[in-house]
């Protein structure tokens, strides 16, 4: 059995396993932190969202929540000046690269942008930032869902999904920097890929990215 430890968030002392990650933990006991990359059966965070950031008693910068292992004494602001700050320009970069047009999308009801922008008082639109246009690519070859490319958000949770869980590896990575996208090996529609339409891509997805059909 795990060592508890005590921690402080946001003022609330709590009791939890030392080197339990952070984020996690907030969670756990009721306390909202931003993350979309994040999946608690992965073993190593990848932090790649820069959503989750905390600000940490004693260290000038803030850290993200995903991979701060909790030790006796940690004491963090799950809010500040600099969390906020960095929170707002990761999440007007996320909008840049996503089709906006909540009314239609599958997910709207659990849209995990809707819900940070709720929780952290973010605006659904842009302000300093330009859209990437990106022609709306709907794959809806396998007979029971789809992947609307132009929704995603690059969270990466169904491609873990897909590689470690369902042992499939249809999804991945290709591309970098700018032109970073999820997709098929030689961009393959999913029908002609090993996708074996197992579903377990489906729930995951923050965004409307993918969907099974009978719920759009």
């Amino acid at each position: 059995m795990s060592k508890q430890v005590s921690i402080s968030i946001d003022g609330r002392t709590i009791t939890a396993p030392e080197g339990e990650k952070l984020l996690w933990v907030a969670l756990e006991n009721g306390i909202y932190i931003p993350n979309l990359c994040a999946m608690k059966e992965k073993s190593h965070p990848s932090g790649s969202c820069r959503l989750c950031y905390v600000q940490v008693e004693g260290r000038a910068e803030p850290v993200t929540s995903c991979t701060l292992p909790v030790t006796e004494g940690l004491s963090v602001q799950t809010r500040s000046p600099q969390v906020d700050r960095l929170v707002k320009s990761a999440f007007e970069l996320l909008l840049s690269n996503h089709r906006l047009g909540c009314g239609r999308c599958p997910r709207r009801k659990t849209c995990e942008l809707l819900k940070m922008a709720k929780e952290r008082g973010l605006k659904m639109k842009l302000f300093h930032l330009e859209p990437l246009e990106w022609p709306v690519e709907i794959d809806d070859s396998p007979k029971t869902f789809a992947f609307d490319r132009s929704r995603c958000l690059l969270c990466g949770r169904c491609v873990w999904i897909c590689q470690e869980v369902a042992k499939v590896g249809a999804l991945g990575f290709t591309g970098r920097g700018i032109d970073r996208r999820v997709g098929t090996f030689q961009e393959l529609s999913l029908a002609e890929s090993p996708c074996t339409e197992c579903g377990l891509c489906i729930d995951p997805c923050p965004s409307g990215a993918l969907y099974f059909k009978e719920s759009k």
